[in-house]
């Protein structure tokens, strides 16, 4: 049975589709800054320069106001950028916004999900500082961050119960025990096993592997000979891996007829 998930229509806005936008990729520290940075400041200024016969520059100038927001013992951040400008000509890409509706009560009219395409971008801005002293500095700060190892030497002054070395963990006890257990099983006549098994079968038609280890109290690699002889394995369901005897080894037993069809055939002979 195949379920299929339904999704509401909803109109898409293309007023915009054909304006051009810019993809720009800063670096992390700036990102983290803009993150940061409350809704009512200035973030940075954009200046394009255009010179005759040449590729326009494009700058990116941090504001005052983004730069101070700092935590203690963070170091300074370039405030200069550059802009590398690639213009986009193989691909179809596009900016989406979504607008989900508000959960005011007092709206006359309930507000539907809405979404705008906000344009295509034309071309790929990649922002990159400029090699002064303070990029280095920062650079230097990374790089150190980086080389520190998460994990290290701690000298302990007292013994704690944590740091304790174990001579053996549980799970590979557990494991030698019962590897131990196994191998002290002793492989018994195998008639005594055959009649075990027969035992077995009167009881019940099927049998996995498990259970019938733990009747004949047998290794499994010495059982499954022996199944092998004396059984067939199921590979299709209802009893998927389960093992039956074969047909020339079946002895169970018939179900007697009822006494009312007996008396039945009698009364018939006599009529006859």
């Amino acid at each position: 049975m195949s379920t299929s998930v339904t999704h509401t229509e909803r109109e898409l806005d293309l007023s915009n589709a054909g304006r051009g936008v810019w993809l720009v990729k800063v670096p992390k520290y700036i990102a983290n800054k803009w993150e940061k940075a409350p809704g009512n400041i200035e973030v940075g200024k954009l200046k394009i320069t255009k010179n005759p016969g040449q590729k326009a520059e494009v700058s990116l100038k941090l504001s005052e106001a983004v730069l101070a927001l700092k935590e203690s013992g963070e170091g300074e951040i370039p405030k200069q950028h550059r802009l590398d400008v690639t213009t986009v000509t193989r691909q179809m890409l596009g900016v989406f916004s979504h607008v989900a509706p508000s959960a005011s009560l007092d709206a006359i009219v309930p507000e539907t999900e809405k979404l705008f395409m906000e344009g295509r971008i034309v071309q790929k801005l990649e922002c990159r500082p400029y090699a002064d002293n303070c990029y280095m500095k920062l650079k230097l700060e990374s790089i150190k961050r980086a080389s520190v190892p998460q994990r290290q030497v701690q000298q302990l002054d007292r013994v704690v119960q944590n740091f304790k070395p174990v001579s053996d963990h549980k799970h590979n006890i557990e494991y030698a025990e019962k590897k131990k257990a196994e191998g002290k099983k002793m492989r018994d006549d195998k008639d005594a096993v055959l009649d075990m098994l027969f035992a077995a079968f009167e009881n019940h038609q099927y049998y996995n592997i498990r259970d019938l280890v733990k009747i004949t109290k047998q290794p499994i690699v010495y059982l499954k000979e022996i199944l092998n002889e004396v059984c067939n394995y199921n590979l299709k369901n209802p009893h998927r891996n389960m093992w039956e005897l074969k047909p020339e080894y079946r002895h169970y037993k018939v179900e007697e007829k009822p006494a009312e069809s007996t008396s039945k055939k009698g009364n018939e002979s006599e009529d006859d």
